[in-house]
C-alpha cells in the first residue's frame, strides 16, 4: 500500500497525534536540514488531512442544521 493510500485511512485523531509528534521533533531540534524539511512536509500533509476531516464534520453539521430548519 502506498503512503498516500495509508494517509487516506488515517482518522482525524491519528493524523492529529502524528502531527503533534512532528511538531515536537521540529521544536526539539537536533535534526539535519534535510530531515527538518521532510518533517515539515509531513506536517503539511497531516495538517491537510486534519483540515479535510474538520471540513467534512462542518459540512455534516451544516446539513443537519439545514434539515432541522426545513
Amino acid at each position: 500500500m502506498t503512503d498516500e493510500k495509508k494517509d487516506e485511512r488515517l482518522s482525524y485523531e491519528q493524523a492529529r497525534a502524528e502531527l503533534a509528534q512532528v511538531v515536537e521533533r521540529l521544536e526539539t531540534g537536533g535534526t539535519s536540514l534535510e530531515e527538518s524539511l521532510a518533517l515539515w512536509e509531513r506536517g503539511e500533509q497531516l495538517a491537510g488531512i486534519c483540515q479535510r476531516w474538520l471540513d467534512g464534520a462542518r459540512a455534516r453539521i451544516d446539513a443537519a442544521r439545514q434539515r432541522t430548519e426545513d
